[in-house]
């Protein structure tokens, strides 16, 4: 069973990923920062992480910046789901190591989509094409 993580400071977004998920077969972990989300990643090396941007201290993308320039971490694909929209908020987004971005409200056909092709692919992705 693939381990997704959801790094978001929202417990209604967190919850409603877990429905989603775990309902088509992921195992889902949650962090609400990210300090929690660091320790969740040595704890268990997820197969894939989901990372807000707009949380409470370090903010998601330079949580993806350090993640996907972690010698042992940077493997590990990640999926920006944001609210916010600005076609540079994406750019960023993606130059910090993120292999997509979608905005929020997420849609679940295109989130599930993109997940399983990602981790189809080996976490390798289409570096945010598409």
């Amino acid at each position: 069973m693939k381990d997704i993580l959801v790094v978001d400071d929202s417990r209604t977004e967190q919850v409603y990923l877990r429905n989603l998920l775990t309902r088509h077969g992921y195992q889902v972990r949650s962090a609400y920062d990210a300090e929690q989300a660091w320790r969740a990643l040595e704890a268990q090396r997820p197969d894939l992480i989901l990372m807000d941007v707009v949380m409470p201290g370090t903010n998601g993308f330079a949580l993806t910046r350090t993640i996907a320039r972690h010698p042992a971490y940077a493997d590990v694909p990640i999926v920006i789901c944001s609210s916010k929209r600005q076609e540079t908020d994406r750019v960023w987004g993606l130059r910090q190591g993120a292999r997509d971005y979608l905005t929020k409200p997420l849609d679940p056909a295109v989130l599930l989509g993109k997940i399983e092709a990602i981790l189809a692919d080996g976490g390798d992705g289409d570096g945010g094409v598409g």
